[in-house]
């Protein structure tokens, strides 16, 4: 009992602590901008402590709560969440503003709990800070891992684990179906897609075909990996909380990084046996981790920017691993269950298939640029449900002006992607799914960061890397799964296109049947 009376009374005075802070930063704050009218407008409401946090408890969606906000306060505004001062930007002129002409002085991640924990104290160059580090690990996974000529090389990996999964789907229907008087199978599809992804990103990877076992393991490791990245931990907003471990969210996120660690440890000490036995590769045959451990075989011993080699090889594998599965699984479940609240555009879609393609064979890559109208689904469906309607958070590193006022260091930095893409003065009828808009009106726009209207991977120096990669396998595995099978919903009920307040979409059953030529399926 003395325990929880002394957590009790210490928890009391730091609660007190922070509220005769928060007073006093209040006050000269107000006195400040009495002197100096370029800041940005501050949203009213908050309270001490925890300063607006509370306006997003329950079920609030952050993305819509701040849509809200900018209707009242205009496009560009702050919130304080804890300690943290957030800059919210909802306009995709501010956002251009900050992403070239404030490109570098917002270039820096926050710290987080999650990120120190989870992504190896920050050595997920994705996710860490700017500096000489993010710099040179960039530098690799552009030019050594993600460059046109390494995706070009994986082609085959792609396309044969997608007609594979696709031949599997067809006998899992040819043996369901004699037992079942509907011509239809019921297949849940985001697990179809995660399968998918883990099989062919661990294959680029690691060069493994995953066994049942392993890559139960590993895609329950990656699950925990993502809810844990997207928890709400006190201790990031109100850091003197943290030795509470409130939620209990330190704990589990040490059991889940050990958990990870323990997967990459084992297929890097594979790669490293295979190498020692002298085992060699051609170019073409090398995996991600082979290249990384010749990029590193002269350093292995040495710390490389306060990274030993062996934690910058498994953190950058782990970051090639979450960005790729987890950006590719949310967009083509959202994708399809558009495609199925729309049918006459799936209807299309496959009508433009059959005319590209031919119902005589499965799409490979080379079909892909010729299949425009399944590009601008693929676009419209980025526009409204891009994979975080919140790009991950940015950092200023120095003072700066973004849209007129000033904004100092150490200011976070959110871009709402949800308000941004629906923007209605630059997408007529917003909040409608009609991807004609990209051969017409906005045939000129990609997702690629060079239209601030629709920056889905973001731009700028955190534009994710693995643009590329990533658009050829979702329109690899969406053109052929449009092509090979009749897909309907299991009801008239139409999907439920609720985001949860992580944003992942959720499971999705559909009924399926063949629609090539039955000898295409062997």
């Amino acid at each position: 009992m003395d325990f929880f009376l002394a957590i009790t009374y210490a928890t009391t005075v730091i609660i007190f602590l922070y509220f005769i802070y928060m007073l006093l930063e209040g006050i000269f704050s107000n006195k400040k901008g009495n002197v100096n009218n370029r800041t940005p407008p501050k949203v009213a409401g908050a309270w001490p402590v925890i300063g607006h946090l509370h306006l997003f408890s329950g079920s609030n969606q952050p993305h819509k709560t701040f849509g809200l906000m900018a209707d009242k306060y205009g496009p560009i505004f702050t919130v304080k969440f804890g300690v943290h001062q957030v800059l919210v930007v909802n306009d995709s002129k501010i956002a251009q503003d900050c992403l070239t002409t404030n490109d570098k002085a917002l270039a820096s991640r926050p710290k987080s709990l999650a990120v120190e924990l989870l992504a190896y104290n920050y050595a997920v160059f994705g996710l860490g800070p700017y500096g000489p580090y993010w710099r040179e690990l960039k530098k690799i996974v552009v030019l050594e891992l993600l460059s046109n000529h390494r995706v070009q090389m994986f082609r085959h990996i792609r396309e044969f684990q997608v007609k594979t999964t696709i031949k599997t789907t067809y006998e899992k229907w040819s043996k369901e179906k004699m037992n079942d008087s509907s011509n239809f199978v019921k297949i849940e599809m985001k697990e179809w897609f995660e399968n998918l992804t883990m099989t062919i990103i661990v294959r680029m990877l690691f060069g493994k075909e995953l066994e049942v076992q392993d890559g139960k393991r590993a895609r329950k490791a990656m699950t925990n990996f993502f809810k844990l990245l997207g928890a709400f931990v006190v201790a990031d907003y109100i850091p003197s909380l943290r030795c509470l471990d409130i939620g209990g969210y330190e704990k589990e996120m040490k059991e889940n990084a050990k958990e990870i660690d323990y997967i990459l440890e084992k297929w890097l000490v594979e790669h490293k046996k295979k190498t020692s036995c002298g085992e060699k590769k051609c170019e073409d045959e090398k995996d991600f981790m082979d290249i990384m451990l010749s990029l590193f075989e002269d350093a292995m011993d040495e710390d490389l920017a306060a990274f030993d080699a062996d934690t910058i090889i498994k953190s950058t594998c782990l970051s090639m691993l979450a960005g790729g599965s987890d950006t590719i699984v949310v967009s083509l479940t959202w994708t399809l269950s558009l495609l199925l609240n729309n049918p006459q555009v799936m209807e299309k879609a496959q009508e433009e298939l059959d005319i590209q393609v031919g119902r005589n064979t499965l799409v490979d890559e080379s079909h892909i640029n010729n299949l425009v109208f399944l590009q601008a689904i693929t676009k419209e469906s980025l526009r409204l449900y891009p994979p975080g309607p919140l790009l991950a958070p940015h950092e200023s590193l120095e003072d700066c002006t973004i849209g007129g006022y000033n904004i100092p260091k150490g200011t976070r930095v959110l871009f709402n992607l949800w308000k941004i893409q629906r923007d209605s003065i630059i997408w007529s009828e917003p909040d409608l799914f009609k991807p004609e808009r990209f051969l017409t009106t906005h045939k000129d726009l990609d997702v690629k960061g060079n239209h601030f209207e629709l920056i889905p991977f973001g731009a700028g120096r955190r534009i994710c890397p693995g643009i590329s990669s990533t658009l050829v396998l979702l329109h690899l595995t969406l053109a052929n799964l449009l092509h090979s099978f009749k897909i309907t919903r299991p009801s008239d009920e139409p999907i439920d296109m609720t985001a949860s307040f992580a944003t992942k979409a959720t499971p999705l059953e559909v009924l399926v049947a063949p629609r090539l030529s039955l000898d295409l399926y062997y």
